[in-house]
């Protein structure tokens, strides 16, 4: 595997040759190539970087330039004039090279490097949360969309630690001395940084995100046996859970009327304290479903306790987004009584 600006033709060459653009470098390409990478097929794949269109028709697939975007020919470029390709589904990023090659070879990565069977149940679930949580940004970055469209006002400080920030401090600097073979050490060391935070985000939603959903998921099934309402989770232990509760209620078509609107976990042993904390409106939101009664907020210990005519509680949260209680049953009894007033 080799990273080159020299021109190679099909005739000469025995294995797939990776095409990019010579020059300065950015996040997406760099990230490009090295999904590329993990593919069976481009494994040991030789890279090119040039923008002699001469040189990139002998390359087997060619991505962030060339000016063509057609997947059966292999080229994945996104700056010609009436680009406007996104993910699907609900994105509206306009997608980058990253973009380009997660959207057609993602699954197939994802199945590489987890060795797990490409229609598995666990590569349809990482597909679309990792083009979220990790490739969009590449696309948004790369084709400088605004994260926030509607806010106009003067930052109140700038991020220059982002992914695409330290890709791009890999290139030389303008006072620096330069070369296409200095570029082209510096661009493969860009795409080893992308390409292992990649792994890594895929390891951590692989085997703590997709963990934590399947622990959400059991409690909803089985929240009416919880509850007869249905509005109240359990969880023996805290796992994360806001973000797949409201995706679960979506995909699930849980009615408004049966939406949780307690969650109780163990604060370590369950033998031990347990919490009950009110479900926001979204992952996201400050806002509660609804909140613990109005009345309990503030109050602890034994004059909470005396309060609620309910034992053991040990406090209700100013805001009254949670509260806690010496034990599961008291703070169930919590739960019941909030859902009651």
């Amino acid at each position: 595997m080799s990273t080159s600006t020299s021109p190679v033709t099909k005739k000469a060459r025995t294995s797939p040759l990776i095409g990019t653009h010579s020059g300065t470098f950015h996040a997406d390409e760099a990230l490009a190539v090295f999904l590329l990478r993990q593919l069976p097929t481009y494994k040991n794949a030789d890279l090119v970087r040039s923008r002699d269109p001469k040189v990139l028709d002998d390359c087997t697939v060619v991505v962030d330039v060339g000016g063509v975007y057609d997947p059966e020919a292999l080229r994945f470029d996104h700056h010609q004039r009436g680009f406007n390709e996104v993910f699907g589904g609900e994105f509206v990023t306009k997608l980058s090279s990253a973009g380009l090659v997660y959207k057609h070879f993602g699954q197939e990565i994802l199945s590489t490097i987890l060795s797990l069977p490409l229609a598995n149940s666990t590569i349809r679930s990482l597909y679309p949360k990792l083009y979220a949580d990790f490739i969009e940004a590449f696309d948004g970055i790369d084709n400088g969309i605004n994260a926030y469209p509607d806010h106009k006002s003067t930052p109140l400080y700038r991020s220059r630690t982002d992914i695409s920030s330290r890709v791009g401090h890999l290139n030389p600097r303008w006072n620096e001395e330069s070369s296409d073979e200095l570029l082209d050490q510096r661009f493969q060391l860009a795409s080893e940084l992308a390409g292992k935070e990649f792994l890594e985000r895929v390891d951590y939603t692989a085997k703590a995100w997709l963990p934590a959903r399947d622990i959400v998921l059991a409690a909803v099934e089985n929240r009416k046996q919880i509850h007869p309402s249905g509005q109240v989770l359990v969880f023996d232990s805290f796992s994360p859970w806001k973000e797949h509760l409201h995706l679960l209620e979506t995909s699930l078509s849980i009615p408004e009327a049966e939406l949780p609107l307690y969650v109780l976990y163990a604060e370590g042993d369950p033998k031990g304290k347990w919490r009950v904390q009110a479900v926001p409106k979204s992952a996201e939101s400050f806002e509660s479903r609804k909140a613990l009664p109005e009345a309990w907020r503030g109050i602890r210990d034994q004059a909470l306790s005396d309060l609620t005519g309910i034992p053991g509680c040990v406090f209700v949260h100013a805001a009254g987004f949670i509260g806690g209680n010496e034990s599961k049953d008291g703070a169930m009894q919590m739960a019941i009584k909030a859902l009651e007033l």
